[in-house]
């Protein structure tokens, strides 16, 4: 019996004839080459650990033998080889914070310091650094200073991994520094399941208010899939918030995913996120089996589907799906044209 095929969310446009920017990208890091990075012994010994690694190309032992400066090299190169993506903000992950305002390695799941990134990224031409610094931290304002300084183009926070609440107002100075800085925040919100444990209710999008009436601009990742607070969906949450605040963003990484079906159509279809969106492909996960174009047989043929199954670049293939899935140039374009 044929499937019935409805076609793609919206009529697929022509790709931007100007190379891309994908504004939300990751790295791993075990501590090997005086990184700085480390990751908690449940990470370590989670079978989450193996397929990141993987999907960055390399293994456990070598990375250990060749550092964690390894993995960027590879992304960087994998990325040089994409004809539709230049640029790439990788991100660094800051940690859970103690009483006193320092890292709390005893809590804290994954660190990818800021200076490891900034340092890396210097060496390339198309990865870019993105910082990430917990405001509970005694010097986090000097860290955004710091940040800046390096080139840092925007601030990546998930707050239920970093175990803070965006709502607290001793957050305010680091709200105003961000403005003063002119550095837009990317925060996760919504489920997170990449890690083996997390605090979703501090990723609950209305917990945003604060920064966004001080005038910071922020980026949710993911319009805010997967989770719910409050009865009530974290999407469904955070969509009425963009007509009350002009500088509020979403994004569209990871929406291909399997566990994320239907979140991409509500993207490009509902009115709240129209002019509100922009391009990330929350690199690695989209060189995994989470990602398929096999996943969409509704909404493509199986000769689309086939065809983008076989581009071999991860970023290629992610835009390619998206494209046509429906994606819009201005969405692929807005995250050059914001984060100029």
């Amino acid at each position: 019996m044929p499937v019935f095929h409805s076609g793609p969310y919206r009529a697929p446009e022509p790709l931007p004839e100007a190379k891309l920017l994908d504004l939300h990208v990751h790295t791993a890091g075990l501590g090997a080459g005086d990184s700085g990075c480390f990751i908690s012994k449940q990470m370590e010994s989670s079978w989450k650990l193996g397929i990141y690694l993987k999907s960055f190309g390399t293994t456990r032992e070598e990375v250990q033998q060749k550092g964690d400066a390894h993995v960027v090299q590879l992304i960087s190169k994998q990325l040089a080889g994409s004809k539709h993506v230049g640029q790439a903000i990788l991100l660094a992950m800051d940690g859970v914070v103690d009483a006193n305002g320092e890292l709390d390695k005893s809590r804290t799941e994954i660190y990818v310091p800021n200076d490891f990134i900034a340092q890396e990224t210097a060496k390339t031409t198309n990865l870019l650094f993105g910082a990430s610094i917990n405001p509970l931290r005694k010097d986090a304002l000097a860290q955004l200073d710091a940040a800046k300084a390096n080139g840092a183009r925007l601030v990546k926070w998930i707050p239920s991994i970093m175990q803070f609440d965006p709502a607290d107002e001793r957050l305010t100075p680091f709200y105003r520094k961000l403005v003063e800085l002119k550095l837009p925040l990317l925060t996760h919100a919504g489920q997170e399941r990449s890690f083996t444990h997390a605090r979703d209710e501090l990723c609950d999008p209305q917990r945003l208010h604060l920064p966004l009436k001080l005038g910071v601009t922020v980026i949710v990742a993911h319009i805010a899939s997967t989770g719910a607070n409050d009865g009530q969906r974290d999407t469904d949450r955070l969509a009425p918030m963009m007509a009350t605040y002009t500088n509020l963003y979403s994004e569209i990484s990871s929406l291909t995913q399997v566990n994320k079906l239907g979140y991409l159509r509500e993207a490009l279809t509902r009115p709240e996120w129209s002019g509100r969106l922009l391009f990330g492909s929350d690199y690695p996960l989209i060189n995994t089996a989470l990602c398929s174009p096999h996943f969409y047989p509704l909404q493509l043929t199986a000769a689309e589907r086939t065809r983008i199954a076989a581009i071999a670049n991860p970023w290629d293939r992610d835009v390619e799906l998206k494209q046509a899935l429906g994606v819009p140039r201005e969405v692929f374009e807005r995250s050059r044209e914001l984060l100029r």
